[in-house]
């Protein structure tokens, strides 16, 4: 391929479904013996061990395709987006970026993304600017001032001294305006002027977005099927096996959907019944809030949606897939 194929859609939608018929389809169409590989954007499907809760593609399915990006973690450990960009980046196999201005390096070859996690996909597509060291300090005065004067007059502070950082972080975000503040002391120089010297150092990759839009009755429909499943397979008790492991859970992990419930139930904080009604809950908040992620990022009409329904199959959707590729001349 030309470029790399990025599946895109909430929890739920298909987006694996899709990417392993699309992985054998365009595999057939290049005279390869087996399919291209498959790379999980998922922040929690790195962790080992979580594979029914996260739904990870099962030990049948990993042994037909070539996923990436899999059980790079124990769970104890922490994994964060610049990790997952060091780690993943290399299986891009980027090209020279040509010496043309405003050129961005093509790939060949590269796997079809799944995108669970569109912060890590962000980090991968566009580059991750990290900036100077945590500043302990001044986080703390920062925190304490937003507890006492509120997280808007830290926010209306970031106004004044970044506007154009401030118009992208929601006032309410008090971790992102912190880290906005703290640069800026740190360094002289706003954050929105270091991530855009940053950007045009480190061009981002271009890619095919093809995105899964499903009707919200239907999607909710379709999540409460699976948590369904996934009790079935087992889930309550991959939880508690994990749960007794000497080192645990990492933050990072178990902050995940459905762990998160099931660990406050072995806690004692609920019965077993409310803590997967919540997962179902909290999986269906999770949908809403990547359908808002959607709307911003990529930018709007980069994405070709495709849209399903109930009586839609798989094989539409690649076919539909196979046609937005040959179109835009992606392979």
């Amino acid at each position: 391929m030309a470029k790399p194929i990025v599946i895109l859609g909430c929890t739920a939608s298909g987006k694996s479904d899709l990417a392993e018929a699309l992985a054998l389809r365009l595999a057939e169409q290049a005279g390869r013996t087996g399919p291209l590989p498959i790379m999980a954007v998922d922040s929690m499907q790195v962790y080992r061990g979580m594979d029914i809760g996260t739904a990870k593609p099962t030990a049948e399915t990993r042994a037909q395709f070539p996923y990436l990006m899999l059980d790079m973690a124990d769970p104890w450990e922490s994994y964060s987006a610049a990790r997952f960009v060091a780690d993943a980046r290399p299986h891009l196999v980027l090209n020279p970026a040509p010496s043309t201005q405003n050129s961005e390096p093509k790939t060949q070859n590269s796997p079809i993304l799944v995108a669970g996690t569109i912060h890590y996909l962000r980090a991968l597509i566009e580059g991750l600017f990290e900036g100077p060291s945590a500043d302990e300090a001044i986080r703390a005065e920062l925190a304490e001032r937003a507890r006492v004067e509120g997280t808007m007059m830290l926010h209306s502070e970031l106004a004044r001294v970044d506007l154009p950082a401030a118009a992208k972080i929601h006032p309410n975000d008090l971790r992102r305006i912190v880290r906005a503040l703290e640069v800026y002391r740190l360094t002289g120089t706003p954050i929105s002027t270091l991530q855009t010297q940053w950007s045009r150092e480190h061009p981002g990759i271009d890619a095919l977005y093809i995105g899964i839009q499903r009707d919200k009755d239907l999607l909710n429909r379709r999540i409460n099927a699976r948590v369904k499943k996934m009790v079935e397979l087992g889930l309550v008790d991959e939880v508690h096996r994990l749960a007794n492991e000497p080192r645990g859970f990492s933050d990072e992990a178990a902050s995940a959907v459905g762990y998160n419930q099931l660990l406050d139930h072995f806690a004692g904080k609920c019965s077993l019944d409310d803590a997967l009604e919540q997962i179902k809950i909290q999986t269906r908040y999770l949908a809403k809030m990547q359908r808002t992620w959607l709307k911003r990022w990529p930018p709007p009409g980069r994405v070709h949606w495709l849209t399903a329904d109930e009586s839609t199959t798989t094989a539409t959707l690649v076919d539909q897939a196979m046609s937005v590729v040959q179109a835009t001349n992606a392979l």
